[in-house]
């Protein structure tokens, strides 16, 4: 899920409690990732931090900064994907924001 555009340096703060499960870089990118227990990690890219491996998080602490690193973004964004026992599923799903699709013609935004 793309999270952009924002400005380099905001604030990313852990969705729920977890523990730090990987912090560095992935090809081009830094990222972050968060297992919340029960199957879910949460991972975040473009984001920069000082936490290690194994630091425990709350829910609503800030856990990095956005970095550079998305070269797709016109500015910075911030890509937050989900997985539930490895596979991917939609962030909305947990925060309750999940509203129907809602399909535009061609052209209409």
């Amino acid at each position: 899920m793309d999270l952009g555009p924002l400005a380099l340096g905001t604030s990313v703060r852990a969705p729920a409690d977890g523990q730090v499960s990987f912090a560095g870089r992935v090809v081009d990118r830094p990222v972050l990732s968060i297992d919340h227990g029960g199957g879910y990690i949460s991972s975040f890219e473009p984001v920069e931090t000082i936490l290690e491996v194994g630091a425990a998080v709350s829910a609503g602490t800030e856990v990095g900064l956005t970095a550079p690193g998305n070269g797709h973004c016109e500015a910075s964004c911030l890509h937050w994907g989900v997985r539930l026992h490895g596979e991917y599923i939609n962030p909305l799903l947990l925060t309750g924001d999940l509203e129907p699709s809602v399909l535009l013609p061609l052209g209409q935004q």
